[in-house]
């Protein structure tokens, strides 16, 4: 099994069972965003956490060298049409170089890492409407001088 067929099986056994993500993560003792990537093939899973996974979900054995292999993170470069991942496009483009600014202002010439990273998604309920909330929690990573 390739990684594809792998993400294609657990979407079919999630919805047969009726399971969300949060299902899944709790089921395996892991975040339920990087449990969801790791599930969609974007990280690998350590081998203890593709056994977990393999059993909780009822997996074929085989799918355990794909769960483990490490990604190859890319996408289309294309901006994505689906609108929700639109919109955190459209954030970044609208949002990026402040971000960028505010941040060196406060740590210096670096970036965040997306490696030594978490992200939560939260729900808060308002009057006017639910909201999403977003935390992005990475290490700063300072350039180096030589």
């Amino acid at each position: 099994m390739n990684k594809l067929d792998v993400t294609e099986a657990i979407f079919v056994i999630k919805n047969a069972k009726s399971l969300k993500w949060q299902d899944i993560a709790d089921g395996i003792g892991k975040s339920v965003v990087w449990t969801t990537s790791a599930c969609l093939g974007m990280n690998s899973f350590p081998e203890a956490d593709a056994d977990k996974l393999i059993s909780f979900l009822g997996l074929p054995v085989e799918s355990k060298p794909a769960l483990m292999e490490f990604p190859l993170k890319e996408w289309d470069k294309a901006i994505p049409q689906d609108p929700l991942v639109y919109r955190l496009y459209e954030v970044v483009g609208v949002y990026g170089d402040t971000l960028k600014e505010v941040i060196q202002e406060k740590f210096g010439d670096g970036i965040m890492s997306a490696i030594d990273f978490s992200m939560e998604v939260d729900k808060e309920e308002n009057p006017k409407g639910d909201r999403v909330i977003l935390t992005l929690n990475g290490k700063f990573l300072p350039y180096a001088t030589w």
